[in-house]
């Protein structure tokens, strides 16, 4: 079994961060330099996931009373008055299905008990891309639909989900 560590994200991690971010931009925001300058600033977690040495992965936490302006951010901070709002975890390719979005999973509810947090939200694309996998995933690590809402001009439907931890 592979090695999995979770570390706070460094600056030499940024072109790893921006590819791996490009590469699966359909079911994400696009993320340039000064975005992730910006998460690396405010984020309460910006974190990597190495698998034997190798970045497999990164995720953005973000709590609430951030100055951030995401749709879906901001549709949590008018539902909830605390609150980790998991903005994204992207993994690359080569490293699906080795345990590495479980692990950053039970680090956020880690981070989240630890610092008396106690709702993880996050939201799911169910159109027009439907997020099959992602949906399954979530419902397994005991998240629960919320809300929903069109985002990105009316262009995308996600599933806003909520996880007490």
């Amino acid at each position: 079994m592979a090695e999995i560590i979770i570390r706070d994200a460094e600056e030499r991690d940024y072109p790893f961060i921006l590819n791996v971010n490009e590469e699966n931009v359909e079911v994400l925001s696009p993320m340039d330099l000064e975005k992730t300058k910006y998460f690396h600033r405010t984020a309460e977690m910006f974190r990597v996931a190495e698998v034997d040495g190798e970045i497999a992965g990164f995720l953005i936490a973000v709590r609430e009373g951030t100055d951030y302006d995401s749709e879906n951010y901001v549709w949590f901070s008018e539902k909830y008055p605390e609150f980790l709002y998991i903005d994204r975890i992207v993994i690359d390719e080569a490293f699906r299905g080795m345990g590495v979005g479980r692990a950053f999973y039970e680090d956020v509810a880690a981070h989240a008990r630890a610092t008396g947090v106690k709702i993880v939200t996050a939201e799911i694309d169910t159109e027009p891309v439907y997020n099959d996998a992602s949906l399954k995933f979530h419902a397994a690590m005991g998240f629960k639909e919320v809300g929903v809402q069109w985002v990105r001009g009316n262009s995308i439907k996600v599933s806003l989900e909520a996880w007490e931890v």
